[in-house]
């Protein structure tokens, strides 16, 4: 049995969830101009599903490698990543993180008065010789229809930024959506009855 993991992100949030079901872990972050951005582009025409297990499967790698670097004892490294998908759009069904202003406007419109998808990927390193392990959650989000009043507002917050679909459901962005079906953790980006399935199997301990 493992008595902690490590957590390969820099997330607030996957950090709070991770405690909120008891799970001891240590930070895996990132070294000084280690470039983890590039892993996130998406490729043409790439679907979602295909695009956030790719990325997050990249995450484990360079968590892996990073750890082999780092002279600290083994434990299991969990990586996540969540994107935002709204199928059948014309310009790529992939909304990820806006590059400023004028793009999360772009997505936010997007997204008024729709149905979305957001898809977040876990992966387990429970043994640096094996093959990791990964589960996917995909959620349905509904959007209300925003007024560019409420858009402006919301981008002048700055809580669009660094988020992929240009919302946060646990800060304001949490008002503009009247329903959800699937998993509000994992719409946070750590879908925690997936992360539990694969701890368990790592035989991960709980505090």
């Amino acid at each position: 049995m493992f008595s902690y993991i490590y957590l390969a992100s820099q997330s607030p949030r996957r950090q709070e969830l991770l405690k909120q079901i008891g799970i001891p872990f240590e930070m895996l972050t990132a070294a000084p101009g280690e470039d983890t951005e590039s892993l996130e582009i998406a490729l043409p025409h790439e679907k979602a599903r295909d695009y956030v297990e790719r990325v997050t499967f990249a995450k484990s790698s360079v968590a892996l490698a990073r750890w082999q670097n780092s002279g600290k004892p083994w434990a299991p490294i969990l990586c996540a990543d969540t994107t935002v998908s709204l199928p059948g759009n014309p310009a790529g069904e992939i909304l990820g993180k806006p590059k400023d202003a004028a793009d999360a406007a772009r997505i936010l419109q997007m997204l008024s008065g729709k149905v979305h998808e957001v898809l977040s990927a876990v992966v387990l390193v429970i043994d640096p010789k094996t093959s990791p392990l990964c589960l996917v959650q995909v959620s349905e989000v509904e959007f209300a229809h925003l007024t560019e009043v409420q858009i402006t507002n919301y981008i002048q917050s700055g809580e669009p930024f660094g988020k992929a679909g240009a919302y946060g459901i646990q800060g304001l962005g949490g008002a503009f959506i009247p329903s959800i079906k699937g998993s509000y953790s994992g719409i946070m980006g750590l879908p925690i009855f997936e992360v539990n399935q694969l701890l368990d199997f790592a035989k991960v301990a709980r505090i």
